[in-house]
């Protein structure tokens, strides 16, 4: 039994506060993300300007996503990025101006629209997705190829744990 981070003495069984949050491997990952996510932002920012130099930078995921998962109503948009109906719809009518996008009616659904990437914009994000991977490559060259898959396998299990 040790006692906790705070030395009241209490004990727990693991070695940490009752909490768990005092714990130096989650004061590690909350230092570290904190780093990540303040240059996801920047690189997000200059991967929405080599897409088009008007794009918005919280619009580059929603091209992303749309490469990746092709054609999708603006409601499944909304609830993967996490925003509003009235947000979505400001990004994609900002999309369909840039011809980045276009709404096309649900075949399964008459009722309703599909987003999907023009040509224009799938050209785009493509050869900014190929850049971004070599950039990767090249920071990340000494890296044991194992190391950059358990990498992505754990950020992926660390993303669809924030999702619950």
């Amino acid at each position: 039994m040790h006692e906790d981070a705070n030395g009241d003495g209490r004990r727990t069984g693991s070695g940490m506060s009752a909490s768990g949050m005092e714990q130096p491997g989650f004061l590690a990952l909350e230092r570290e993300l904190t780093v990540l996510l303040r240059r996801a932002r920047a690189n997000q920012g200059e991967m929405a300007r080599e897409v088009h130099p008007d794009l918005e930078p919280s619009a580059y995921g929603l091209l992303v996503r749309l490469d990746e998962h092709g054609p999708q109503r603006a409601t499944e948009l909304a609830a993967y990025i996490g925003v509003g109906k009235a947000t979505m719809s400001r990004q994609l009518r900002a999309l369909e101006e840039l011809g980045l996008v276009v709404r096309e009616p649900d075949p399964a659904d008459g009722r309703a629209w599909l987003v999907t990437l023009t040509q224009e914009g799938h050209d785009r994000v493509s050869r900014v997705r190929e850049a971004r991977r070599a950039r990767y490559a090249r920071r990340l060259a000494d890296w044991d190829p194992h190391e950059v898959t358990e990498l992505a396998r754990l950020l992926h299990q660390l993303n669809r744990g924030m999702e619950k």
